[in-house]
């Protein structure tokens, strides 16, 4: 297999950007930007650090992140399984991209910017749910903000199907993949009991 090595090679394959995917980017918030971030509940957080890439679904029961300004968002870090990859990437590494969906629409809206942590305690109030708080909070500085073409979730047909009958469970992999130390049918019965004790 021949792989493309040069990107004037790659770029041969492909013809140029039309002006509409060019010009959709801004370095910004804008009204209608706005609007499509504060309703997603749902996001794919990327980040790169030393270790390599991490990318790290965030959802929430509103709005995944809030505004700070125009040019910066926040996202609370809700508990998760404290392994902290993304975390420590953007310690070591602040560039970031989120893809923002939105249930039922084809259309992500993408933010590529710098990220960093803060602890502080007015900040993570901000976001105080059931009487806890986040114990971090990601500021995410904005570089540039545009729809990504919704080919790709239209070829999927992701909202108009339901795929998951034959997969395997999480209990399942963990026993697969630990010779059966771990996970197995206990893991399963207790997951959706602890989850929702822990969700915040």
């Amino acid at each position: 297999m021949k792989s493309i090595d040069t990107l004037e090679d790659l770029e041969s394959l492909y013809g140029t950007a039309s002006a509409p995917a060019l010009r959709k980017v801004v370095n910004r918030l804008t009204p209608l930007y706005r609007k499509w971030i504060v309703t997603s509940r749902l996001c794919v957080l990327t980040t790169v650090g030393e270790g390599g890439t991490d990318g790290s679904p965030r959802g929430d029961d509103g709005p995944v992140v809030t505004e700070l300004d125009p040019k910066t968002l926040a996202m609370p870090d809700w508990r998760g399984n404290n392994r902290l990859d993304s975390l420590r990437n953007i310690v070591m590494d602040g560039r970031v991209s989120l893809m923002f969906l939105v249930s039922g629409s084809n259309t992500v809206v993408r933010v590529n910017g710098h990220a960093k942590l803060t602890s502080d305690p007015e900040l993570c109030a901000k976001f105080e749910k059931n009487n806890r708080m986040p114990a971090t909070v990601i500021v995410i500085g904005i570089g540039e903000i545009y729809t990504q073409c919704a080919r790709a979730l239209l070829r999927a047909g992701t909202w108009g199907r339901d795929d998951s009958a034959d997969l395997p469970s999480v209990g399942e992999i963990l026993a697969e993949v630990t010779q059966g130390e771990e996970g197995g049918v206990p893991y399963d019965e207790a997951w959706n009991a602890r989850a929702s004790k822990t969700m915040w």
